[in-house]
């Protein structure tokens, strides 16, 4: 073995469970056990900390993350995060993009983070400068994190002449997930229809932003359930944000739900961005506007909590931490069961990983090394006092480290 990683309190065991070894070798794990012999390979003491194989950040922004200095100030009621961007767009070249993105990707890692989908525009405003700086920090990066591109006409589709042509660009060129933002098209229903045209020809996984405004009217879950069932791509789909859920009877969330759960599409809540974005028509008793993803996991959806937008109109801040963005979707929500609390974790671990048909996540062996450490001992206690990770591997390999706090006692 290259590397046992000692003394883990692995995030899935029984709170009575013994701690346990995980030994990698070549960049995959060969054994789960106490007491691994090292003979010669590096030794991490986890010294009983939580250990997991990763945070996946299933839904983020990386081509339009840090540009809030950049965008001019809007009204509280009218503001619009796409009207924001799009003035700058000229200014966004690939290496400005690349910049940009790397620096949100940094503290991604730092933050424990080892898999990511970044959500990425395309329309001819931007070209394909945002694909482009993103390809190109895939292939730097890879020896921190996985990074998956989903592409996405942010500004419409069938109202944007060339948008179309750009995403085949892409689909082309091997990205794999396609997506799309409906709610920006002056016909959201073609542009759905033509998105899921797009997954079957391309054989492409779907990741739609879906379902955000004050009211529950005009929902296109429908629509996207129907096709999901017609073109056969039940675990494949996923819808992001879904905030009018939040609008809606309990009664009827859980029809909508066990709908998407029989047809196999997925959910992706993004706390900050609808918290920030929801209720702004409202000067008094305001509105969430956050989806209940615990609920809708007791109704049979996989669900996970991602990050969405770092530094831009849409979320004006950020720190890449999935753990705090757990923690601030636990108090939005109003959780406070410790299973509650463990099931906000699977949302950025295990169900990510299911949502993004991760087939190698996990502490199996054969799977990747790839480990972090937090500041916890439990899952609940993570997400409670929002942990922070000590360390990260990646293959057998240590990406990143932070120091443990210490009071400094005086004499």
């Amino acid at each position: 073995m290259d590397l046992v990683i000692r003394n883990a309190r692995l995030a899935d065991a029984a709170p009575d469970a013994p701690l346990t070894d995980i030994g990698i070798t070549r960049g995959r794990i060969t054994a789960i056990d106490p007491h691994l012999p090292a003979k010669g390979a590096t030794e991490f003491d986890a010294a009983g900390r939580l250990t997991c194989p990763g945070l996946i950040e299933s839904h983020i922004h990386l081509d339009k993350s840090r540009i809030i200095d950049r965008c001019a100030p809007q009204e509280r009621r009218t503001l619009s995060p796409v009207k924001g961007v799009t003035p700058i767009k000229d200014s966004m070249t690939v290496e400005d993009n690349r910049q940009r993105a790397e620096r949100t990707l940094q503290e991604c890692i730092l933050h424990g983070t080892t898999r990511m989908r970044t959500q990425v525009e395309v329309d001819p405003g931007i070209g394909m400068r945002g694909v482009d700086a993103v390809q190109s920090l895939i292939a730097d990066y890879r020896w921190a994190i996985d990074i998956e591109m989903c592409v996405f006409p942010q500004e419409g589709l069938t109202n944007f002449p060339g948008t179309d042509e750009l995403l085949v660009e892409s689909l082309k060129r091997g990205v794999r997930v396609i997506g799309g933002a409906p709610r920006y098209d002056t016909d959201g229903a073609a542009q759905v229809e033509r998105i899921f045209e797009l997954a079957r020809e391309y054989d492409t996984d779907i990741d739609i932003h879906l379902d955000v405004g004050p009211t529950p009217d005009g929902l296109f879950v429908h629509q996207v359930r129907e096709l999901t069932e017609k073109y056969r791509r039940g675990g494949r789909v996923v819808v992001g944000h879904m905030a009018k859920l939040s609008l809606m009877p309990p009664n009827e969330v859980a029809t909508i739900a066990r709908d998407l759960a029989n047809a196999g599409v997925a959910v992706t809540v993004l706390p900050a961005t609808d918290l920030f974005l929801m209720g702004r028509h409202q000067d008094h008793s305001v509105l969430r506007g956050v989806a209940d993803a615990n609920f809708l996991c007791e109704c049979g959806v996989n669900c996970s909590l991602s990050s969405n937008n770092i530094l831009n109109p849409a979320t004006p801040y950020g720190d890449c931490s999935l753990v705090r963005m757990a923690n601030l979707y636990a108090n939005v929500v109003q959780l406070d069961r410790p299973h509650q609390l463990h099931e906000c974790f699977n949302m950025l671990t295990s169900r990510s990983a299911r949502l993004l048909n991760l087939k190698d996540y996990g502490f199996s062996i054969g799977n990747p090394g790839d480990v972090v450490v937090f500041n916890a001992t439990t899952t609940v206690q993570a997400i409670a006092e929002i942990a922070q990770p000590v360390a990260a591997f990646k293959n057998g390999k240590q990406t990143m480290r932070w120091a443990t706090p210490e009071l400094l006692r005086p004499a």
